[in-house]
C-alpha cells in the first residue's frame, strides 16, 4: 500500500482495478480540513486521464512492477525499439509512454523500462540530455538587456528555449524533467 503524499509523476498505482500512471502530483494543505492530494491519473490500457482527489490518510495500492535498464534503437511507426541491456532481447514499447520527450530523444539513450505481467506500462528517461544545436537565429546586437531567449532546434528534431548566446553546432544540457535548458556544454 501506498500513502497518496508518495505519489510522484511516473508512479503507477491499482485504482478501482486498473493501472494509472501519475503524470501530476500536487500536496494540498488547507487551512481547514483535513490535507488532500490533487493528481492527474493516465489509465495506461486506455489511454484517458482523469483527475483525482485522494485524502492524505487514504492507502493506495502499489504495484509490483519489474524494472529494465533499456537502450533506444529507433523508432518503428508508433513503436519504439528499446534493447534490454542485460540479455539484448529487444521489446517495442509503446511511443505514448514518451509522448512529451520524444522529440528529444536519441539512439543509444539507457532508459528504466517498468514492466507488469510482461507489459511495458512506465518509461523512466534520464534527467538529462545533452544534445547539438543545428539551427539558430543570430542574436540581434543590443537585445541582451535581462534575459533574453529564443527557440532554437536541436539535432533531434526537438524545439527548446534558449539564452540568446547559443549558436548553431553548441552542444546544449536540457533537463528531460520539465523540457528546459541547463547549460552549454564546452566539448
Amino acid at each position: 500500500m501506498i500513502n497518496p503524499i508518495d505519489l510522484r509523476k511516473g508512479t503507477v498505482i491499482k485504482v478501482d482495478g486498473e493501472l494509472y500512471t501519475v503524470t501530476f502530483s500536487q500536496f494540498v494543505n488547507p487551512g481547514k480540513g483535513s490535507a488532500f492530494v490533487r493528481t492527474k491519473l493516465k489509465n495506461i490500457k486506455k489511454g484517458n486521464v482523469v483527475e483525482r482527489t485522494f485524502k492524505s490518510s487514504e492507502k493506495l495500492e502499489d504495484v509490483e512492477l519489474e524494472k529494465k535498464s533499456m537502450s533506444y534503437l529507433y523508432q518503428e511507426g508508433n513503436q519504439l525499439v528499446m534493447m534490454d541491456q542485460s540479455d539484448y532481447e529487444q521489446y517495442s514499447i509503446p511511443a505514448s509512454l514518451l509522448e512529451d520527450i520524444l522529440d528529444f530523444i536519441k539512439e543509444q539513450m539507457v532508459f528504466d523500462v517498468y514492466f507488469y505481467e510482461n507489459q511495458p506500462v512506465s518509461v523512466s528517461p534520464p534527467n538529462f540530455v545533452e544534445l547539438e544545436v543545428t539551427y539558430a537565429e543570430e542574436g540581434i546586437k543590443g537585445d541582451t538587456v535581462g534575459t533574453a531567449w529564443k527557440k532554437v532546434r536541436v539535432e533531434t528534431g526537438g524545439e527548446i528555449s534558449v539564452p540568446i548566446h547559443i549558436r548553431q553546432g553548441d552542444i546544449i544540457r536540457i533537463d528531460l524533467r520539465d523540457l528546459s535548458f541547463v547549460e552549454r556544454v564546452n566539448k
